[in-house]
């Protein structure tokens, strides 16, 4: 089930993001960036609609999840 982003307080999103962030282990390109910038380039993500936040009934948890991973794995549940 797809949370929008919006209806999170601020705190709650950045604290989401940001334990992503430093789970995910993404990849940044050469450059390493910080936190910050990994939040920051997270959040965009999903103001784009890149990506987008999920809740797992199954597992009772919150993850990010690209848009087009997250539409695929729909169409295969159905």
């Amino acid at each position: 089930m797809i949370i929008p982003f919006q209806s999170l307080p601020s705190e709650t999103l950045n604290a989401v993001i940001e334990a992503f962030v430093l789970t995910e282990g993404t990849e940044y390109g050469l450059q390493e960036a910080s936190l910050s910038e990994k939040i920051a380039q997270v959040k965009e993500q999903l103001v784009q609609k890149k990506a987008v936040l999920v809740y797992s009934e199954l597992h009772q948890t919150v993850n990010i999840l690209p848009a087009a991973q997250f539409a695929e794995n729909q169409f295969i549940d159905e």
